[in-house]
């Protein structure tokens, strides 16, 4: 580019909108930190590549806030130590891509370096020290598993489950599972269902998506394989395995169960002591009686684990069963969405799974539905249960989910019965302060409009009209908690009628007066950031363990 052209490209930069993925401005009017630039230019390429961008730039010497010229000193002045520049990104991201060109250009507010960013190539995501960058408007932060498959798979749509197994045949399929197949086919297709009858093994196989061109595959040998016809996936490993937990985290029972999973879904799933629970219902003596777990809850998660699991990690499924009421399943891989928030709030189903193969053939055996829909009839089954809502830990590239097999805190229960019109994002909030989970500042600040909570960050509680409404006035109370001037108060008359006294004589007395919602050891927090206030303002002195008024 021409000095002219280089000031068009400026100017046309600096107008874009504020949040504009592919451009990055800096003041850097001494010097900059290269390992940020680095991380910068592995974002902004990666983000040239999914924003479908030709090009990239990050600008020295240009004051992000306004977009004014503010000049930069950066490596100015030698021309080969700015050069090298180029070289010294290079050894450190994927095959050695670095910047088409840096460019120099003198405007009369000063100096500003232009450094001119190639989008990734197709298929390879570009990383920074081995690891791969994004933006999220204009914060730098790491690329996000759903983005760097969508980089990957615009070279390539491998999908493991769909390879065909050299040297597997028909004899390494179990003809139980077949037959099980067979019938779960018909269920999810009952248009087919007569049709499906005549069909022979092989023909159904074919139609159902299971095998190709009656070859056998990853997803055959998975769904209806015998269990010493794995070794034909090796080195994945296709194994469930179920333990039995107590309520301090000792392993009581456990078995493992293989291949064909269309038989070990029920099989795990019979393993699991689904035990009845009773509670009594809002206005009414008798008690309600179900299952600890809903089983179309159960087999949604298992299901989802064999669906999506990453078999090139040669991981296994666990499910842990915990005798105080918590079911917990884990597979190996990421989770492609991203965020369970985003699979709840969107409407539509992704466009890609990890194994497109074995998901599609486990849709027509009627064993999951499409990524969402399951999950969010898990949700509100729980919801309709008044049940705490399933818990996603999507960290160290694992998904699990933990479903909780009783409720946690009546109050939200009677909120959520007498509250239907609540919002699945305000029920999730709900579930968050039940569970003593962090809200953040905008979600307390929706909260508290609604009149649903009160209280302050992090110890909130169920607001007063709520418990009016729910006939908690008790549990508010409690929760609730006497205010400090209350407690100063106390201290002021306790030390009038009875003279000196120590802390925990205090303690004994209006610990149980405190909010609920604090630990034994914040109450006594409490009432000792109280006593010294007090002493502070001179209406107490404080005699070694003895507190007294001043007199």
């Amino acid at each position: 580019m021409n000095e002219e052209q280089l000031r068009e490209k400026l100017q046309k930069l600096r107008s874009l909108p504020g949040e504009a993925e592919t451009v990055e401005f800096k003041e850097a009017k001494s010097g900059y930190d290269f390992h940020k630039i680095g991380k910068y230019f592995s974002a902004l390429s990666n983000e040239a590549n999914i924003k479908v961008k030709n090009e990239s730039w990050l600008i020295f010497g240009v004051r992000n806030k306004d977009r004014e010229i503010v000049g930069s000193n950066y490596r100015a002045g030698n021309r080969p130590y700015l050069d090298s520049l180029k070289n010294e990104i290079g050894e450190k991201t994927t095959g050695r891509i670095t910047f088409v060109e840096i460019f120099e250009l003198t405007m009369p507010e000063g100096r500003v370096v232009m450094f001119h960013i190639p989008p990734a190539p197709q298929g390879i995501p570009v990383a920074w020290e081995g690891h791969y960058y994004g933006r999220d408007g204009e914060s730098l932060r790491p690329l996000n598993i759903e983005e760097i498959e969508r980089i990957r798979r615009q070279v390539t749509n491998y999908d493991w489950s769909g390879e065909i197994c050299s040297g597997a045949t028909f004899n390494d399929l179990d003809a139980d599972a077949i037959r099980i197949a067979r019938e779960s086919f018909k269920k999810k297709n009952p248009r087919l269902a007569d049709e499906t009858n005549s069909w022979n093994n092989l023909t159904f196989l074919n139609n159902a998506r299971i095998t190709i061109d009656s070859q056998i595959t990853r997803t055959a040998v998975l769904l209806l394989g015998k269990p010493e016809s794995a070794h034909h996936i090796a080195p994945a490993i296709a194994q469930i395995t179920w333990t039995l937990r107590d309520k301090d985290a000792v392993e009581k029972d456990y078995e493992h169960f293989y291949c064909p999973f269309v038989k070990a879904v029920d099989q795990v799933f019979a393993k699991i002591r689904n035990l009845k629970y009773r509670y009594l219902k809002q206005g009414t003596l008798f008690p309600e009686e179900i299952d600890q777990y809903e089983p179309l809850n159960i087999k949604e998660a298992l299901s989802n684990c064999i669906a999506h699991q990453d078999y090139t990690l040669d991981g296994r499924i666990t499910v842990t069963e915990s005798e105080d009421g918590y079911l917990t399943f884990v597979n190996p891989g990421s989770f492609l969405p991203g965020s369970i928030e985003k699979v709840l709030h969107s409407q539509n189903p992704p466009s890609y799974y990890r194994n497109q193969f074995l998901t599609q053939a486990m849709l027509k055996l009627n064993m999951i539905d499409t990524v969402g829909g399951g999950i969010k009839r898990m949700f509100r089954l729980q919801r309709e249960r008044f049940f705490p809502l399933p818990e996603y830990d999507l960290s160290d590239n694992l998904v699990r989910v933990v479903l909780i097999g009783k409720m946690l805190n009546p109050e939200y229960a009677r909120v959520l019965a007498l509250n239907p019109d609540l919002s699945l994002e305000e029920i999730i909030l709900l579930d968050k302060v039940q569970k003593k989970k962090e809200l953040t500042k905008d979600e307390a600040h929706h909260l508290k409009e609604r009149r649903l909570i009160e209280g302050r960050k992090p110890n909130y509680h169920i607001s007063a009209s709520i418990a009016k409404t729910t006939g908690q006035s008790t549990d508010y109370m409690r929760l609730k908690g006497v205010d400090d001037q209350f407690i100063r108060k106390m201290i002021i008359e306790h030390l009038d009628k009875f003279g000196e006294t120590k802390k925990i004589a205090f303690e004994k007395v209006m610990l149980s007066k405190i909010s609920d919602n604090l630990t034994e050891q914040q109450k006594k927090n409490k009432i000792r950031n109280i006593l010294q206030d007090l002493k502070r303002k001179g209406k107490i002195i404080n005699k070694g363990k003895i507190w007294t008024i001043n007199p």
